[in-house]
């Protein structure tokens, strides 16, 4: 890693002074004439460190009035010239890579390497986004019928809305979000998530170096009166949004019924299946890495481990030995492993989810509630947690806690422990540590999940394809990222000519639908 002493200092140091931060229309960074503003937390100090507006209507609205102007344009401008936006963007993300990892750990709270990947997961998407030109072909028939050719073409919509989450401030917005967007031809304006708008803020503006073209994105920040409007808003044509799954739904139904795109992705449960014959030590490893990265606090962590009876006692407490271990710290300490959650009332929300176990009789194996570290006691910090004997019906094993809280379930068998894991309502990712081929060809076939691990723990794969969360944790047709991500934003039309001369007037030309005079 090649973050400096310098870079977190100078970063951190220019986070400490509270900042207002405006609002992006056509290029320029506005003053809201809002009464209301939103603030941004340093979750490894608990001290504010920026407040973002609570956009008026009419300022959402005008970042929708500059996109639809924008879009004639943006659209009609070659591919090849909207990819070279895309090109330049990539080496400015390059060149700011330290300082972009230490601006979203400070707002964020996610250890500094996995702010570095956030952002690196953002850079992978521009650079596919550089394929545009490739992936937006069509297909040609020649002869489809007598002198008959059809030709089908991938054409942009219009203004698409982006509403973000705070967990990954950098992948979602500007990587799942904005890049195949712009480059297919849309305009875009993100409603960037209040807690933690400053990564994206600063990637916008790299963006307008690189030399975005005027309306063609858009940022602001909002309440959800504000973001409801974008739902229904005539010159939006569709919806890209990840977060809770009662707003999924909510998004879909209100934007769907209104004639938008929606893609939708939700909450997650995933699992683990632990087999006997799984290498433990590497696959505790892996869970470790899984479950407790980011806090907990992605929708691909994996709080639920199923484990076969004959192992788990072992495997638990080598668990539970490799989570105390974790050194919790400030996020943008290279130091940290393990940083806080995003605010003090998600910490209370957590330490309420544990509470709840322990009721609901789970065995507390690991209490990561009372987390401090000293010098940073108004951190929200929350420990490494672990339950055993999670019932089939608890809350902590079925619903998304979105925090470092791991939930043991015990099977007997692989066939039981398939089927535990398939009962979940989410189906955003699933995985195996198995060291037999057939179990894991089983395993893949047999799961209900989007995004499979065999003996991998965050099963997301790299954005050439789609990142395919199923059941609750998704809701639409096409997914984001990869060839779904160019469907999505794009629609299809097909072209049929026939070309014939005054000699050939009067023919009759055979046809699928039967036959034509021309003359």
């Amino acid at each position: 890693m090649s973050l400096t002493n310098e870079a977190v200092t100078a970063t951190t140091e220019s986070a400490a002074r509270l900042k207002r931060l405006r609002y992006l229309v056509d290029n320029e960074w506005r003053e809201s004439k809002t009464a209301t503003y939103m603030p941004v937390m340093n979750p490894s100090t608990g001290e504010q460190i920026a407040e973002a507006p609570q956009c008026t209507q009419a300022e959402v609205d005008s970042a929708v009035v500059a996109a639809a102007r924008a879009f004639p344009g943006w659209s009609n401008t070659p591919i090849p010239q909207r990819v070279q936006l895309m090109f330049r963007f990539k080496q400015l993300l390059d060149e700011h890579l330290d300082e972009l990892s230490i601006l979203l750990a400070t707002e964020m709270g996610k250890v500094v390497a996995e702010a570095r990947g956030d952002v690196l997961k953002a850079i992978e998407v521009v650079e596919l986004a550089c394929s545009t030109h490739y992936l937006m072909m069509g297909d040609t028939t020649m002869n489809i019928s007598r002198g008959y050719d059809t030709v089908s073409y991938r054409e942009p919509l219009g203004v698409f809305v982006g509403i973000a989450p705070y967990n990954f401030p950098a992948m979602i917005p500007m990587g799942w979000m904005l890049p195949f967007a712009i480059t297919t031809g849309n305009t875009f304006v993100l409603k960037a998530a209040s807690m933690v708008p400053q990564t994206s803020i600063r990637m916008m503006e790299l963006l307008i170096e690189a030399g975005l073209p005027k309306g063609v994105a858009n940022l602001v920040t909002c309440s959800r009166v504000e973001a409801d409007s974008l739902l229904t808003n005539p010159d939006v044509r569709g919806i890209t949004f990840v977060g809770s799954t009662e707003v999924g739904k909510h998004i879909y139904a209100t934007a769907a019924a209104a004639g938008k795109r929606v893609q939708a992705l939700t909450e997650a449960k995933n699992h683990a299946l632990v087999l006997d014959d799984a290498v433990l030590e590497r696959s505790i490893a892996g869970i470790i890495n899984s479950t407790y990265g980011c806090a907990g606090q992605r929708c691909m962590a994996l709080p639920v481990v199923v484990m076969q009876d004959s192992i788990a006692d072992e495997a638990i407490e080598m668990l539970a030995s490799m989570a105390k271990d974790l050194r919790i710290g400030p996020a943008y300490l290279p130091e940290s492993q393990l940083g806080p959650v995003i605010t003090a009332k998600h910490r209370e929300w957590v330490h309420s989810c544990i509470e709840r176990g322990v009721a609901e009789g789970a065995d507390l194996v690991l209490d990561g509630r009372g987390a401090s570290v000293a010098g940073y006691e108004g951190g929200f910090y929350v420990g490494p947690t672990i339950f055993d004997n999670v019932r089939p019906g608890n809350f902590v094993g079925d619903s998304e806690v979105f925090g470092p809280v791991t939930s043991i379930k015990r099977v007997s068998s692989f066939e039981e422990g398939l089927a535990v894991m398939n009962a979940n309502r989410f189906g955003n990712g699933s995985s195996i540590y198995t060291s037999s081929g057939y179990y894991a060809r089983e395993f893949a076939k047999g799961t209900h999940a989007g995004m499979v691990g065999i003996n991998v723990g965050i099963p997301v794969p790299f954005s050439t394809f789609p990142f395919t969360g199923h059941k609750d944790s998704f809701f639409g047709d096409l997914h984001a990222m990869g060839k779904d991500g160019v469907a999505f934003f794009t629609e299809t039309k097909a072209v049929t000519s026939v070309w014939f001369t005054d000699e050939h007037a009067g023919e009759k030309v055979t046809t699928w639908d039967g036959t034509l005079t021309r003359g």
